[in-house]
């Protein structure tokens, strides 16, 4: 099948996963951050993101270090608003940061997981 030429990039990150030790838990709260619910079993669950791309949540083998970085961040397009949002939800996020490049600041995610909320970085080219 012949790709449509929309200007976007040819490629896209699938699917990252996160290992927790309660998959619905885990589930409930990436849905209130604001990702769609796409599948939850026993075992697994698979959440959307904006551009496509699913979070598979899956049991943990073993014990979580405490305070551990999630292995992805996530990027809002109003990261005034998103932190307003997320204090509000009583996922008490940190103060916010800022750099050249972004602002951001980080919330408490299942298991302690320490998951950075980035504001968006992205070109003027359609993505």
């Amino acid at each position: 099948m012949a790709r449509k030429l929309d200007g976007r990039p040819p490629v896209a990150i699938g699917h990252v996963s996160l290992a927790v030790s309660d998959v619905t838990q885990a589930t409930r709260f990436f849905e209130t951050v604001g990702m769609r619910l796409i599948h939850l079993g026993e075992t697994v669950a698979v959440l959307e993101l904006r551009g496509g791309t699913h979070l598979v949540v899956k049991p943990a083998d073993g014990p979580i270090a405490p305070a551990s970085k999630a292995p992805f961040d996530l990027m809002v397009d109003d990261i005034g608003a998103a932190r307003k949002d997320y204090a509000a939800k009583g996922m008490e996020p940190s103060a916010s940061q800022s750099s050249r490049v972004h602002e951001w600041f980080t919330i408490r995610g299942p298991d302690g997981y320490e998951i950075t909320i980035t504001s968006s970085h992205t070109s003027d080219q359609p993505v």
